[in-house]
């Protein structure tokens, strides 16, 4: 499909107020994620019973994406920003009382219903971002949620207090809440609404049409499958990383929250700074292919950096400096090449289509991984995520090939 004719205009005024609501409620989000796995530790679970605190959320997500994302295209992004971050909230307080692994399990499938606003808040971008800008603005709105990534994880570790079992996270966790409620208001207050809302009396369109046309997208239909393939390998490594450190490094929550910090440093400094400027040097879908095979290797370092060199954990923050970097290169291009291959009406659907596939994967990828991790060892879901980014590269080249084609004018032929 070609662009449209006149490219929405620039709102850098809004794109401040919405970074600043994104930090916000990643800053709560990066208080709890790095610490779950020593949360449900601390209810007596299992390895496997922790990864599913991971995937119960992408299994809400799953559901919640493509809902939300298609809402926001009716009713407009502001309103439905606000019910997720309610929801959040909410979600956050709940966890906070769980008696066992299995109520919060239930809980983290809750708010991952509530908590499918990534696909708006990028629709919101697209909304006000010319076209060819696009990229470099979801660098940006990534990188609020890099920085939100060295605030969170950094004042969970801080707070919290493994020796005092499952009350030991109460402080991180109410934090977490009170934060999601801060970027509520802040929509209320700050956010204009980007979009007009969808005439109540045109028709709904089904679900599955939604689907049938992105599978009939051939840029996006290939997308999705990059994320679906690269997200596995990644919520994989992710789910199983504190175990892991534990394991080689003898590490705990206070520095796995540190570690994270470093993720967040170098998510913000690129997808700031460089996402932007080297896809439109190089392409959306090039830049995207280099930080899959970028995240693959680094995940394979990681792991040889283990048995050579026992001893030195500096080199774990170092390594998963690559590994961030990687992955900044990544998710900023492809909701970028999914904006600019679809109409205005369908961004939100189709980048909430988008989250849903990476739902998939986040299901789908801790649940392997916490098999792999008991049956075959801690190293495994570091290696099987780096095979994943093999085939997930491939796939961005071709999509982007696709996209070439698809956006190249037509040959004139005079007669």
């Amino acid at each position: 499909m070609t662009e449209p004719a006149a490219a929405p205009r620039s709102n850098l005024s809004a794109l401040v107020v919405l970074f600043a609501v994104v930090f916000i409620n990643l800053v709560g989000f990066g208080l709890i994620v790095p610490l779950l796995p020593f949360f449900g530790t601390s209810l007596g679970a299992e390895p496997w019973q922790v990864t599913l605190l991971f995937a119960a959320y992408s299994l809400g997500q799953f559901f919640a994406e493509p809902f939300w994302g298609r809402l926001s295209d009716r009713i407009g992004r502001k309103p439905v920003l606000l019910i997720t971050l309610i929801a959040n909230a909410a979600g956050y307080l709940m966890l906070a009382f769980v008696p066992d692994i299995w109520t919060a399990i239930a809980v983290r499938l809750f708010t991952g219903l509530g908590a499918g606003n990534i696909s708006t808040v990028q629709g919101y971008v697209a909304d006000v971002t010319p076209p060819e800008q696009r990229a470099g603005r979801m660098g940006m709105i990534g990188a609020a949620f890099g920085l939100g990534f060295i605030v969170g994880p950094g004042l969970g570790g801080l707070l919290v207090d493994e020796a005092a079992g499952p009350q030991g996270f109460l402080a991180p966790i109410y934090l977490a809440a009170i934060m999601a409620a801060v970027a509520a208001v802040g929509v209320v207050v700050f956010l204009k609404e980007s979009r007009a809302k969808a005439d109540p009396a045109a028709p709904r369109e089904p679900f599955l049409s939604g689907l049938r046309a992105a599978l009939e997208n051939p840029v996006v239909s290939r997308v999705l499958v990059v994320t679906l393939i690269f997200m596995a390998g990644f919520a994989g490594m992710e789910s199983t990383f504190a175990l892991w450190a534990d394991q080689a490094w003898d590490w705990h929550a206070r520095e796995v929250g540190l570690n994270f910090m470093a993720v967040g440093v170098v998510s913000v400094i690129s997808q700031a700074f460089l996402t932007g400027r080297l896809a439109r040097r190089f392409g959306e879908a090039n830049v995207l292919a280099f930080g899959a095979v970028l995240f693959g290797l680094s995940l394979v370092v990681q792991v040889v950096a283990a048995r050579l060199f026992p001893g030195h954990d500096w080199l774990v923050p170092v390594i998963t400096a690559f590994t961030a970097f990687g992955m900044s290169l990544t998710m900023p291009n492809v909701s970028a090449l999914i904006s600019r291959s679809v109409d205005p009406d369908r961004q939100g659907q189709m980048l909430g289509l988008n989250m849903a596939s990476g739902s998939i994967a986040r299901i789908l990828g801790p649940i392997v991984a916490g098999v792999i991790y008991s049956a075959m060892g801690p190293n495994w879901p570091f290696l099987v995520g780096a095979l994943f980014a093999i085939p997930a590269a491939i796939m961005a080249l071709n999509a982007g090939r696709v996209f070439r084609r698809v956006q190249a004018p037509p040959v004139q032929i005079e007669s």
